[in-house]
């Protein structure tokens, strides 16, 4: 049963209470990597990789986009500096300062593939595919699965823009997304253990959802490498692990997706991974987070905040991991 509780900007954030247990994500994945089933490795480089380097990126200029009030995060937006040098990008590693490595990216020429239970298959240039949606500036929290948490400026447009290009079979209940597969450039990938390439899942009715995003930038420029350049998701009530980056495909399905986290640690990480505090991880509490740029903690709120706008999806579903 779902626990009323106010949004997140109505709490006295002074009152933070200590966590017990704290996830080191490297003992995890080496926890993970020693039990698991290996993989096969495969996945050559997609068409995102047809040439080396990166070509200049004409929708640079569609930056700053305007900011949309409507969406705001009740605190204040974090250091750009900060979260810039505080990542999760396993493909680049698994320690939090992968920015550096993060950089050897190509992100242009960058192909996305829409395909699955669609009317036509379809492959577009990140570009071409920029200028036939309008860009704007939502400013979202976001809260990590490991405890801590920040507020971005992401620019984008939603998911919904992005379905309706893709014109689904009305039979499509969820909607895959995968990253790239490039060990060449992302040595992570060469760790053949891991279920590469990273992939993330909606339902339709989520994917629909205005709250769900696309992000192509930040702090009004294009986005960063180690934030999930050129495209990456954005929902802003699921634990950060559920947004992925550098995305190649979008792939339609009426079954759904088993996702990266899911297949690599089924007992820890489900479909869903919607934030609630009195729901705790396995092994750590999920009660208070750290603000990144800050010493505080503050309490975390159930949906991150967004109770008011997402609840009502999951009104009618049982599943007892709706917040795993």
């Amino acid at each position: 049963m779902l626990i009323k509780i106010p949004r997140g900007w109505e709490l006295p954030e002074s009152a933070a209470t200590p966590e017990a247990h704290w996830l080191n994500r490297r003992a995890l994945l080496q926890g993970a990597a020693a039990g698991a089933t290996l993989l096969a490795a495969g996945g050559l480089a997609g068409p995102a990789f047809a040439q080396a380097k990166d070509q200049p990126a004409p929708s640079a200029r569609l930056y700053p986009a305007p900011r949309n009030a409507k969406y705001d995060a009740g605190r204040a937006i974090t250091e750009e500096k900060v979260n810039g040098q505080y990542n999760n990008f396993y493909e680049f590693g698994m320690d939090k300062e992968i920015w550096r490595a993060a950089q050897k990216l190509p992100t242009r020429p960058w192909t996305i593939k829409i395909d699955g239970m669609v009317e036509k298959p379809f492959e577009i240039g990140i570009d071409d595919l920029l200028a036939k949606v309008s860009l704007e500036e939502r400013v979202y929290r976001f809260r990590c699965v490991e405890g801590w948490s920040m507020v971005m400026p992401w620019s984008g447009f939603p998911v919904s823009d992005l379905v309706k290009l893709a014109n689904p079979l009305s039979s499509a209940t969820y909607l895959q997304m995968e990253t790239f597969m490039n060990p060449a450039v992302a040595p992570g990938q060469k760790q053949f253990w891991y279920p590469w390439p990273y992939t993330e899942g909606l339902t339709m009715a989520e994917a629909m959802h205005e709250l769900a995003f696309l992000a192509t930038g930040t702090y009004g420029k294009p986005a960063a490498k180690q934030h999930g350049a050129p495209i990456r998701l954005a929902v802003p009530w699921k634990y950060g692990f559920k947004s992925v980056k550098s995305i190649v495909r979008f792939h339609f399905t009426d079954k759904r997706p088993k996702t990266y986290w899911e297949e690599l640690q089924p007992k820890e990480y489900g479909f869903w991974a919607n934030v609630n505090p009195a729901v705790d991880h396995p092994r750590w509490s999920q009660a208070t987070e750290r603000v990144l740029g800050t010493t505080e903690r503050i309490p975390t709120v159930i949906f991150n905040g967004y109770g008011d706008q997402v609840s009502d999806l999951y009104k009618d579903i049982r599943d007892p991991r709706l917040f795993v």
